[in-house]
């Protein structure tokens, strides 16, 4: 039996980054591509941030900001979704946390916990990450992880280094121009 009911509505959480190109573009240019996705609206977006890189240091700082999406698609066809728009924006997987022109992350779907070899709910490494959190909780401030509210994780996060670049609610609607 499926988890989700057939023409349902779900929230979903998404982080977006990149550091190759017009990131900032480019991550517009995904939530577009999301929302021309018969199955998936998207409900809110948050601030564009530039933050430094995670992981691996070497490399240029990134363009990052997470959205709330409404879809009716279950979490694994979500997470195909996502890749496809990777795909279509000639995202190239060549180091792991290494330089890339767009990463779309599913970080949650609805409560659902799951494990697979694709997708583990909510994303394990989130609660580690500021350039997640700090979006996030603009966005999903009471959403609930390991027992504390996204707004909570937002305040203990290290935020060094992570800025706001564009504040508004709107802002990649000016940048979404899908190549």
């Amino acid at each position: 039996m499926s988890m989700i009911e057939d023409g349902v509505w779900h929230q979903a959480a998404i982080g977006l980054g990149g550091n190759i190109g017009d990131a900032a573009a480019a991550i517009a240019e995904a939530l577009a591509r999301l929302e021309a996705h018969p199955d998936v609206t998207v409900a809110a977006v948050s601030s564009l941030y530039r933050t430094p890189p995670w992981g691996k240091t070497d490399q240029d700082w990134f363009f990052n900001a997470c959205a709330v999406l409404r879809t009716s698609l279950e979490p694994l066809a979500l997470l195909e979704a996502c890749l496809d728009v990777e795909k279509a924006m000639k995202r190239l997987r060549l180091e792991r946390w290494g330089p890339r022109t767009i990463d779309l992350d599913v970080l949650t779907y609805d409560a659902i916990k799951m494990e697979t070899p694709d997708l583990t709910l909510p994303h394990p490494r989130m609660t580690e990450r500021g350039f997640v959190l700090l979006p996030l909780a603009e966005i999903l401030p009471d959403h609930l992880l390991a027992g504390r509210s996204i707004a909570q994780w937002a305040q203990t996060a290290d935020a060094a280094g992570i800025e706001t670049v564009d504040g508004r609610e709107d802002w990649w609607h000016d940048r979404a121009a899908i190549r």
